[in-house]
């Protein structure tokens, strides 16, 4: 009896640098025409920006508030964004105080788990954006040593790897004098002074922290006072606020939201974007997205009978053409022999991959332990259009498939019917595995072509359908 298989998580596809992903994970980049996933593309910060007001902000700025919004907060309870509230209350008119006011006031609440700002003794505002009072930091000044201290050593660092750059040919006297400071050393002496070395020293001289073997004793109250839970922070909500790192309720202070970032992608071999968002932070849309499942063929499972050993069971796979063009494909064996040594073998059999993995990693995600019976013939997968699964007509070019292999095809998408058997040795979940060659046409000019190409690309693919029986009985 089959059952129904839901969703993409096992069927994966084999990335450039050696790493299987599914297809909603990786990129294809036109220029190079290879799959990458997110480790073979480099990330660049676009912009920063806070999701719950939409203030973009530039990266001096957002470094310097800690990327931190100064206007939105966070439950310091579950972390959800706090909501601010209006509240009136009357107050006596200062110019006739028989006569009474209604006044407004604010104070923040959150929605989820009802937590106010009104439990931490923080006093209603009279604007609704901004004035709220900020907690000081205990180790606030001696942090900020520690950040002088070693931006000025990188500083010093950085200059002496100039200055090796410069006197890389041959170091002469005066590299050494200028170096190690002779010259300013003789003068200071000269005029009884400090040399310029040992001032930079004494500037840049910080108190270091003495580890002690003195603990302060618990009070009393630990053994006496009966425990609440309730009024006892959690280690979420301590590691929140890492400057206080509160122990009870009553201590939880609105947490500064974090701004989140828009990033762009950018391949490693040939530097063009596969991934750029627009800059608006209320946009969804990119400039630039080269997702696998636009450009590569999309392999999904539809039905799959339960698999034994030494039984053959009947696997429906569905691929489908995301292109606007007409697609061919193919399917081969999966000829990907990864041996103890690492990535030679796999060099030899797929020429261009270089694996960058553990050996471990590699032993986990590329054994093999079953049999996939490919079908020999060469398919047509039409263009894709949105529209056509709209038009009840069904009128299209016809096909001379075979019956016993192809079991419907639905504009773009064609499903096929393969038999899988595990090993004999086989346990745990069935791993199988083929390649796939398609035709892809790169819409993308250069100045030696200017016309779009056609070209033959092929794509390891790793198929997991389901756990291995022992018996049918």
């Amino acid at each position: 009896m089959a059952f129904l298989m839901y969703g993409d998580p096992k069927v994966k596809y084999l990335c450039s640098c050696g790493s299987m992903k599914p297809i909603s994970r990786i990129y294809f980049c036109r220029h190079c025409m290879k799959i990458k996933c997110g480790f073979c593309v480099s990330h660049e910060v676009d912009l920063h920006y806070c999701s719950n007001c939409l203030e973009n902000l530039p990266s001096t700025e957002a470094r310097l508030k800690k990327n931190r919004c100064g206007y939105c907060f966070d439950c310091p309870s579950c972390q959800i964004s706090l909501n601010t509230r209006a509240v009136s209350q009357a107050v006596p008119n200062p110019d006739d105080p028989s006569k009474m006011l209604s006044k407004k006031s604010y104070y923040l609440v959150c929605a989820f788990c009802r937590w106010t700002s009104r439990e931490a003794s923080i006093p209603d505002q009279n604007v609704a954006n901004g004035g709220w009072p900020e907690i000081d930091c205990p180790n606030s000044k001696r942090v900020a040593e520690l950040v002088d201290h070693y931006q000025e050593i990188s500083l010093q660092e950085k200059d002496e790897e100039e200055r090796k750059k410069k006197y890389q040919v041959r170091p002469s006297y005066f590299h050494y004098a200028e170096k190690y400071g002779l010259s300013a050393a003789l003068a200071k002496k000269r005029m009884g002074g400090t040399p310029q070395r040992e001032t930079r020293t004494q500037q840049s001289a910080l108190v270091p922290a003495v580890a002690s073997e003195e603990v302060e004793e618990l009070s009393d109250s630990v053994f006496i006072e009966q425990l609440e839970l309730n009024k006892v922070t959690t280690i979420k909500q301590r590691l929140a606020s890492p400057e206080i790192q509160p122990t009870v309720v009553s201590q939880l202070y609105p947490l500064h939201k974090s701004l989140l970032v828009k990033r762009s992608l950018r391949c490693r071999d040939c530097e063009h974007n596969v991934s750029k968002p627009e800059f608006n932070p209320s946009s969804t849309k990119f400039k630039i997205q080269l997702s696998a499942f636009y450009h590569v063929p999309d392999v999904k499972f539809l039905t799959c009978e339960p698999v034994f050993i030494g039984k053959r069971s009947e696997l429906i796979i569905t691929v489908c053409n995301p292109t606007q063009h007409q697609s061919s494909f193919k399917m081969h064996p999966f000829e990907l022999n990864l041996g103890a040594k690492g990535s030679g073998d796999a060099e030899e059999s797929a020429p261009g991959l270089k694996l960058c993995l553990p050996e471990c990693a590699r032993d986990a995600q590329f054994k093999i332990n079953g049999t996939i019976k490919l079908p020999t013939t060469e398919f047509q997968l039409l263009p894709r259009d949105d529209t056509a699964e709209f038009d009840d007509s069904n009128k299209g070019p016809t096909f001379n498939d075979d019956p016993k292999v192809v079991v419907w095809r639905r504009g773009n998408k064609i499903a096929l019917r393969m038999a899988v058997s595990p090993d004999a040795d086989a346990e745990g979940v069935l791993s199988i595995g083929f390649v796939i060659e398609y035709s892809y046409v790169n819409t993308m000019t250069t100045l030696e072509k200017k016309e779009p190409q056609k070209v033959k690309l092929k794509t390891h693919i790793l198929l997991r359908p389901g756990p291995i029986f022992k018996s049918s009985q």
